[in-house]
């Protein structure tokens, strides 16, 4: 069973190998916002909300998630294990057009 902790820091680790950031977010007076801000080489940004595996956003994480992607912002939710972490890596890499030899998934 893996931890939010652990995920978020496969999250974190992954940004960097790519050479970009992984910002925790914390908004003063916000509620429910997503934990991690990530920008990858390109000016590619994401947000992820990262959580122990088998859990789920709350109502109000919900909420905040539908208002970045009404905004047009690309968000992650419910990212519970270093598996998911390495598909939304991908799939992030692939729409910011970066190398792929940048990214190599491994078997973990």
């Amino acid at each position: 069973m893996e931890s939010e902790k652990d995920t978020e820091a496969h999250l974190r680790d992954e940004i960097k190998k790519l050479g970009g950031k992984a910002y925790k977010f914390v908004s003063p007076g916000q509620t429910g916002v997503p934990d991690r801000i990530c920008i990858l080489p390109g000016g590619r940004i994401f947000f992820v909300e990262t959580k122990s595996e088998g859990k789920k956003s709350t109502d109000k994480q919900r909420q905040q998630q539908e208002r970045l992607r009404a905004l047009g912002c690309t968000v992650y939710a419910d990212i519970d294990t270093k598996a998911k972490v390495r598909e939304v890596i991908s799939n992030e890499v692939q729409a910011a057009r970066l190398p792929g030899v940048l990214y190599q998934q491994d078997s973990h």
